[in-house]
């Protein structure tokens, strides 16, 4: 089964991951992918979905968390890797193996042990297989999901959407 980052998400001030399952009352409706639990996360609380994030390299282009996920997997040969809990020595020199051109003075240590408990994670749960995006459209936000214009699409047919949207503007 092929995962979607766009619903894979990170929870400031949470550990882990977690799955974007459907937006709530008061907030997103999430499932730990650790332990299973589900919660409510406020609205308040800033989500960041995986297709959103990247890492500084050195270059002018940022590399995907995808690709470096990709990396790791190919680098490990779809094996589990150090634990993110190892010292900042050892994380440091198995991200410079695995992704020698990011960018060292951006990312730290803290950071690559964030990817490395997420690669761990995604491994465990067999969600290492992504879906192919379409590049020529942007990355659906969690947050868009509850636009109206997203709300008004899901709502109408194709037939009155052009007329439904010009009565919405």
């Amino acid at each position: 089964m092929q995962t979607d980052l766009k619903k894979i998400i990170s929870i400031s001030g949470h550990s882990g991951l977690y799955r974007y399952l459907s937006q709530g009352r008061h907030g997103a409706i999430v499932e730990n992918l650790k332990d299973g639990k589900r919660t409510s996360v406020s609205k308040a609380t800033k989500i960041s979905s995986l297709s959103e994030i990247t890492i500084y390299t050195e270059s002018d282009e940022d590399l995907s968390i995808k690709d470096v996920l990709l990396k790791i997997k190919a680098h490990s040969g779809g094996k589990p890797i150090l634990s993110h809990k190892s010292s900042s020595d050892e994380l440091t020199a198995y991200f410079v193996s695995v992704i020698p051109e990011y960018d060292k003075s951006k990312v730290h240590t803290w950071h690559i042990a964030k990817i490395i408990e997420w690669y761990n994670v995604l491994l465990e749960h067999d969600m290492l297989d992504f879906e192919e995006t379409n590049t020529d459209q942007p990355a659906e936000t969690v947050n868009e999901k509850t636009s109206p214009e997203n709300q008004l699409e899901e709502k109408t047919s194709p037939e009155t959407k052009g007329d439904a949207e010009e009565n919405a503007k």
